[in-house]
C-alpha cells in the first residue's frame, strides 16, 4: 500500500510538473545550475530549460518567434529593443553587472596589466563577436582605449560566445578575453588571478549592465522564476560567480 502511494504521488508531481523555456547570455551558463537549484527549492514543480547563446542570437531567434517566455541579456540593448517592439511585456531592468577579464591557461607575467596583449609569445587572442556578443564589444571598447586594438587586431580569434571564447582560450589561444564569472565554474577554479587571469580595468569599458524581461505568451512559471532572478537570494549567488550586484 505505501509503495503504491509513493507511486501516486511520483506519477501527480510528474503530471504537475510545468516547464519554461529561458534564453540565457552564454555568460550566465556558470551560475545557472545554482540559481535554478535554489529556486527549485520553492517551486519544485517548474523544469527550467535553458537554451545558452549569444544574446544578439538569442535576441533575433525571439524576434523570429523562437518559443522563449524569459530573456536573460547579457547588456541593456537587445532587452530594451525587445520592449520597444512589444515581443517583451516588461520593461528591462538590471540583474547583475558583470565584469571583464583577460585569461591564459599559461601562466603569464600580468604586471603590465592590458599590455600583455603586446608579449611576443601572445600569438593568438580569443574574444567574443562583438557585433553579437556584449563581452566581446566591451572587449573591443577597453583595448581601443588602451590603445591598442589597431596593434593587436590582426590575433583574433573570434567566437561565437562567451562560452566558446573561454573554450578557445583553455584549448587553443594564448590568452583570452573573457567573462570574470566564468572564472568561478569548477572547470576553472584551480587557475590562480595575477598568475593565469587579471580582471580587465572597469574604466576601460561601459559598465556591462545585464538585462532580465518576460516575453511576450509568459506564464505564471515564467513570471516566477523572472522574480527570483530579482530576489536577493538569486543577487548572493551572482555575487558568487563574479557579478557586482550591491549597486543594483
Amino acid at each position: 500500500m505505501k509503495k503504491l502511494l509513493y507511486i501516486i504521488m511520483i506519477l501527480a508531481t510528474v503530471l504537475n510538473a510545468k516547464s519554461i523555456n529561458v534564453a540565457v547570455a552564454a555568460n550566465v551558463s556558470y551560475a545557472m545550475d545554482e540559481l535554478i537549484d535554489e529556486f527549485n527549492k520553492e517551486n519544485p514543480n517548474i523544469k527550467v530549460e535553458v537554451t545558452l547563446g549569444s544574446s544578439g542570437k538569442l535576441s533575433a531567434q525571439i524576434s523570429h518567434g523562437a518559443p522563449y517566455e524569459l530573456f536573460l541579456s547579457a547588456n541593456m540593448k537587445y532587452p530594451e529593443a525587445l520592449f520597444k517592439n512589444k515581443i517583451a511585456i516588461t520593461k528591462p531592468l538590471v540583474y547583475a553587472r558583470g565584469s571583464l577579464a583577460m585569461f591564459s591557461a599559461k601562466e603569464l607575467n600580468f604586471n603590465r596589466g592590458i599590455e600583455v596583449v603586446m608579449q611576443k609569445e601572445i600569438e593568438h587572442i580569443a574574444i567574443a563577436n562583438p557585433k553579437t556578443a556584449p563581452y566581446g564589444k566591451a572587449t573591443v571598447e577597453a583595448l581601443k582605449r588602451a590603445g591598442l586594438f589597431e596593434k593587436v587586431k590582426y590575433k583574433f580569434v573570434y567566437a561565437e560566445s562567451i562560452s566558446q571564447t573561454v573554450a578557445y582560450s583553455v584549448n587553443a589561444t594564448d590568452l583570452g578575453f573573457i567573462a570574470k564569472s566564468s572564472l568561478y565554474s569548477p572547470k576553472m577554479q584551480h587557475f590562480k588571478e595575477k598568475k593565469n587571469w587579471i580582471e580587465v580595468s572597469p574604466t576601460l569599458y561601459t559598465p556591462i549592465k545585464q538585462g532580465i524581461v518576460l516575453l511576450k505568451g509568459s506564464t505564471k512559471e515564467a513570471k516566477d522564476f523572472y522574480d527570483f532572478m530579482l530576489s536577493s537570494k538569486a543577487k548572493e549567488i551572482l555575487k558568487r560567480y563574479g557579478y557586482i550586484t550591491d549597486e543594483i
